[in-house]
């Protein structure tokens, strides 16, 4: 009988995806490990592959269809021994879609001004509201969301959902507190109150990715959930630049090119390693103490910022990262990254340097505890040995999750990553 090939689980966090492209189309034959869509999920765009060999029979959703649950039909594969023109297609049933409350006009008191109904919105909290995660008493949550709450003891009822519909997904649990209740709406929140003026000036809208939005809610929640900490510090780089020199002229036979990012990944695990007590992120109720370094680092993509991690970087060679860490880069561009290389990481490195940033601070990646942003080399006045010179100068600052990591621990941190740049000799141990 017909093969129903379903909408995959490209992440373990994905609930739905953007059916990006189709690579294949009506009566053509695929096997096993053929690519046969491009899938945007919240991460990324990835190639999505045939498991059984067969004929397409027909295609369900259309590419470029967003919100396409995982689980739903989206194509229908006869076997080698039917015949693909007599395979029936599926009746595949449209997802529910939650109740709305329909919008309700108040009439104002006698003597008052009318009241606007954006205000009602905001301020109507008793009515049932999909944005809110619940339809009447019954609370809109994934399983995953729902287990994660009950073993941190979190009240659903007081949890604003952020995912589709207003469902309550894992990421908004993570961050409440047990039997914290829904933050309050502002109304001082206008893309909650109203579409965003445009004040007669000329624009064009262009409609955001998945990747973009997600990029949009993790920033802002981090912000808003994450009480971070700035510490900077200026770095000589002239040490780091000559090694630098000599390992190229060393490596250029086996065809390796070292780049500063790479010697600073090096440097930011390994200074780690030495202060532990920054390798560490907030969970709820307890913190976490990593016993390896794995360094995300942020690659603009197309789509969107997406951070490739390089694991356990404080026991690799320089060589080994700068291989690794070209590869990642190559494949995040292209969209082509596993979940597996970008989910997770201990801390991550920002560098603008390479677009003449002098000095920045980095938003955190949750659920990490810390971020280095470092800016561009420039030669600058410094003093050496008492003495005014000039010298290539680096800025670097460490922003941290003050629930986890103190401003001394942060500061030894700093000092670490610093001496390690300024003496790079301990890289190569």
């Amino acid at each position: 009988m017909p093969i129903a090939i379903k909408m995959p689980a490209l992440s373990p966090t994905m609930e739905e995806g953007t059916l990006a492209k189709w690579l294949v189309k009506v009566g053509d034959k695929v096997s096993s490990g053929d690519i046969m869509a491009e899938i945007e999920t919240d991460k990324a765009t990835m190639e999505f592959e045939a498991v059984d060999e067969g004929v397409i029979t027909a295609i369900e959703v259309a590419e470029g269809t967003e919100g396409v649950k995982v689980g739903t039909v989206i194509a229908m594969l006869a076997g080698e021994d039917e015949d693909a023109s007599a395979a029936p297609a599926p009746k595949v049933a449209p997802p529910p879609v939650p109740a709305q409350a329909e919008p309700v006009e108040p009439k104002a008191a006698e003597g008052q001004p009318p009241v606007a109904p954006v205000a009602v919105a905001l301020e109507a909290k008793d009515s049932p509201s999909t944005s809110s995660g619940r339809t009447g008493d019954r609370v809109i949550a994934s399983p995953l969301a729902r287990r994660i709450a009950e073993q941190k003891g979190v009240d659903l009822k007081g949890v604003q959902g952020s995912g589709p519909g207003g469902r309550i997904v894992k990421a908004d649990v993570e961050g409440a507190q047990p039997g914290a209740a829904a933050p309050a709406v502002s109304a001082a929140a206008p893309a909650l109150a109203a579409p965003t003026p445009d004040f007669g000036i000329p624009y064009e809208a262009e409609k955001l990715g998945n990747v973009r939005k997600v990029i949009a809610r993790r920033l802002t929640e981090a912000k808003q959930t994450i009480p971070h900490i700035y510490l900077t510090v200026d770095v000589r780089l002239d040490a780091l630049l000559k090694l630098r020199g000599e390992l190229n002229k060393a490596l250029e036979a086996d065809g390796v090119k070292l780049s500063v990012n790479d010697l600073l990944i090096k440097a930011l695990a390994k200074a780690l390693t030495r202060v532990p007590k920054c390798n560490v992120s907030f969970a709820g109720d307890e913190l976490r103490k990593y016993s390896r370094a794995d360094i995300s680092v942020a690659v603009a993509a197309p789509s969107g910022l997406i951070t490739p991690i390089v694991f356990d970087a404080a026991t690799k060679g320089v060589a080994q990262i700068s291989t690794e860490m070209k590869a990642l880069a190559d494949k995040a561009k292209a969209g082509k990254l596993q979940p597996h290389e970008f989910q997770g990481g201990t801390a991550s490195l920002s560098n603008l340097g390479m677009f003449g940033i002098k000095q920045f601070d980095a938003v955190i990646n949750p659920p990490q505890g810390m971020i280095m942003a470092v800016g561009a080399g420039e030669q600058r006045p410094y003093v050496v040995d008492g003495a005014l010179s000039v010298a290539s100068v680096m800025s670097a600052t460490g922003s941290f999750d003050h629930r986890a990591i103190d401003g001394a621990d942060g500061a030894q941190l700093m000092q670490a990553f610093k001496d390690l740049v300024e003496s790079p000799l301990g890289l190569l141990a």
